[in-house]
């Protein structure tokens, strides 16, 4: 495999029959997989189709089982293949859903409670009943078409969404696999800050959320962190670390939204300190395996993980206490939801110091991670799980990796950047209406407008009034104050006439967007060539400033891409818009061609704290800079497996050669970016 291209399918914009159309052109690209989102049959008039009444069926409204099969074929003539979102934790409640609509299959199918009749649902969505996949009958019922189609060699593999909403993800999985499916991503979210690891599951990975992390912290300035840091501070108003904010979005969301969660928690056995403890886990889940009148299962990072709750809730959990199998089963079913609502749609829309670290997967309070120790997270991916996905932009993404690069540039001239915010606070003042933007909200305000920048006033508003409500500080979904959202947003759409705002402004973005390029061509060429399986979000081949989820689905012009990529292959030299196509094109031509350097060793080479650069099977060489103005020079030599004639991929495909014990001064050249392949 050697890359992935997802593709947000949607009857109107994007079906099977399109997604045909464009094999061309990703073939070109040089991807070997269409990563495509769900297309089982959903509700009528989803957007997304993760609210499915029919697993068992290819959505009508996208081309049906036909057009999928098609578009398999076509794909299989070019040496390409399929991957396909599947949604086993929840199903729509929904009359065109059978299993939903007979009292009988929902009994069975549908984890509901017989006492008070409630959706287990998918996070805070009553629309999405949770699924007891634990059930044989109900797995084989609900898997039945997808194993149907691996079989048949129509699809390749699936990703797995929210595997951590199952009662025993683990063996839904080992299930999967007996089924026949062989490759399978699980969307599961790493608390690496904390030391999770992917549990020893039989899948290829998972969709990439922690590496997506580990690139951002590695390219974000740590001579930045002490100005900004103190900016927030100033205008917030609180010193707390990010922890503290999770903590206290943790705790909002489990005595609040997730009470129904914890009253059925309760029903099944009252263990003290239960509803404090849900919100309390410093990971999504634990993954505890109980047993009925013997020892449970469990991990030694289950042991970890459990440290910091209540006595009574560990002794339940560990086996020390009897209790029901089902509490054990529920109590794990509610720490994710609360962890993903309290902290990723609710502290992330709070702590608002540095927003491009504000991202699923990673943690806001984590700066920057140094070179080596992003060399061990690649080089333990190639030992557990080299075909793990490498995303920079998905669906769920907070901003896209084009926003956030730009976004981290801002740490690299962050004393002008907080000294520019504090005179826009000033030269901006009149255009505030009463409290609203709180000082907080502005900051968001000016972040979100350099790395989104140009914006029209719709996508801004439609942003703003998300983040507002998410951040259920000054709104939220419930009962908005639209007063007060229509103030900040007003203030935000103001400022694109204000003169004394626009005149500091513009240069601003201008330095932020031609640092971010270079900050965002640097992260795509580590993703598409370190250990792991790299995938392009689509329409990301170009620049693409997206902010979240409806943002990042809008339309892509396909015909743009097929242009700009056909003048590419006909020697066009790269413009500043073709940039990162020509770096993309390139690096998957190089992996088609060279598929066992990718395939063997990583190699770290050293270069100091402000280059990354590492072999990959002996005959390919990449070296980065990832702060401006490195250069390589260093007291540092390049390993003996390192001499010899290299050609240079991105460039003229021009030759040098390296001498055993050299320096990469000089290879990086004024881009600080080096693709080279062995040629001798």
């Amino acid at each position: 495999m050697r890359a992935t291209y997802r593709l947000q399918l949607q009857a109107g914009v994007l079906d099977l029959h399109d997604a045909k159309e464009l094999l061309p052109y990703l073939d070109d690209l040089g991807v070997s997989h269409l990563y495509l989102s769900p297309l089982w049959q959903a509700r009528e008039g989803s957007t997304h189709g993760y609210d499915v009444v029919d697993p068992a069926a290819v959505s009508r409204a996208l081309g049906g089982e036909e057009a999928l099969r098609a578009l398999s074929a076509a794909a299989r003539e070019r040496g390409m293949g399929l991957v396909l979102d599947i949604v086993p934790n929840h199903m729509a409640t929904d009359d065109a859903n059978r299993f939903w609509s007979d009292p009988q299959l929902r009994e069975r199918f549908f984890d509901v409670d017989p006492v008070s009749g409630r959706h287990r649902r998918f996070f805070v969505i009553d629309e999405l009943a949770g699924v007891r996949q634990e059930d044989p009958e109900v797995f084989a019922a609900t898997h039945a078409k997808v194993v149907e189609l691996v079989r048949d060699g129509v699809v390749d593999g699936v990703r797995v969404d929210h595997p951590d909403g199952l009662a025993d993800p683990a063996g839904y999985l080992r299930a999967l696999h007996d089924a026949g499916v062989e490759h399978v991503w699980v969307e599961k979210i790493l608390e690496t800050a904390h030391g999770e690891r992917l549990r020893d599951w039989p899948v290829e990975g998972t969709v990439g959320y922690e590496f997506a992390a580990d690139v951002t912290a590695l390219l974000c300035d740590p001579a930045g962190e002490a100005a900004i840091t103190a900016l927030w501070q100033e205008l917030s108003g609180d010193e707390r670390p990010f922890h503290e904010w999770a903590a206290q979005g943790k705790h909002e969301q489990a005595s609040t939204t997730f009470q129904p969660e914890l009253e059925r928690l309760r029903s099944v056995a009252d263990v003290p300190g239960a509803g404090e403890a849900v919100a309390q886990l410093p990971v999504y889940r634990t993954y505890i395996e109980p047993r009925e009148g013997t020892a449970s299962v469990v991990a030694p990072e289950d042991r970890k993980a459990l440290a910091g709750v209540a006595d009574e809730v560990r002794a339940a959990l560990l086996g020390e206490r009897e209790v029901p199998a089902e509490w054990v089963v529920r109590f794990q079913q509610t720490t994710g939801p609360v962890m993903a609502k309290g902290v990723e749609d609710t502290a992330f829309y709070r702590y608002l110091r540095f927003v491009a670290l504000n991202e699923v997967g990673g943690d806001p309070g984590r700066w920057n991670v140094s070179v080596q120790d992003f060399h061990r997270g690649c080089l333990e991916r190639a030992e557990r799980f080299p075909r793990n996905l490498l995303v920079a932009t998905t669906h769920d993404t907070k901003r896209s990796g084009d926003v956030r690069a730009r976004l981290l540039a801002l740490a690299g001239f962050a004393d002008q950047w907080c000294s520019t915010v504090r005179t826009w606070r000033e030269e901006c003042a009149e255009l505030r209406s009463g409290d609203a933007p709180t000082p907080a909200e502005e900051l968001l305000v000016y972040q979100t407008l350099v790395g989104a920048w140009p914006i029209s006033d719709e996508r801004l508003e439609e942003y703003l009034t998300k983040a507002l409500r998410e951040g259920k500080t000054s709104s939220n979904w419930i009962e908005p104050d639209e007063e007060h959202e229509r103030a900040v947003i007003a203030f935000a759409q103001a400022l694109r006439d204000h003169g004394p705002f626009r005149y500091s402004f513009d240069a601003v973005v201008k330095r932020a967007a031609d640092a971010g390029e270079r900050l965002a061509l640097t992260a795509t060429l580590l993703r598409l060539t370190v250990p792991g399986v790299p995938d392009v979000y689509q329409g990301d081949e170009l620049w693409a400033l997206s902010l979240v989820d409806p943002d990042n689905r809008r339309p892509v012009d396909w015909d743009e891409r097929r242009s700009a990529l056909a003048a590419l292959r006909d020697g066009a030299e790269p413009t500043r818009e073709t940039a990162k196509l020509h770096l993309v094109s390139r690096a998957l031509d190089l992996r088609r061609r060279r598929p066992e350097a990718f395939a063997g060793d990583h190699v770290p080479i050293p270069a100091g704290d402000d280059v990354c650069a590492y072999l990959r099977g002996g005959d390919v060489l990449v070296a980065v800079a990832v702060r401006d103005g490195a250069t390589g020079e260093g007291g540092w030599e390049l390993p003996d497996q390192a001499a010899g004639r290299w050609r240079d991929v991105l460039g003229s495909g021009g030759e040098i050669d390296l001498p055993g014990g050299g320096t990469l001064a000089g290879v990086l050249g004024p881009e600080g970016r080096a693709l080279l392949e062995r040629v001798g």
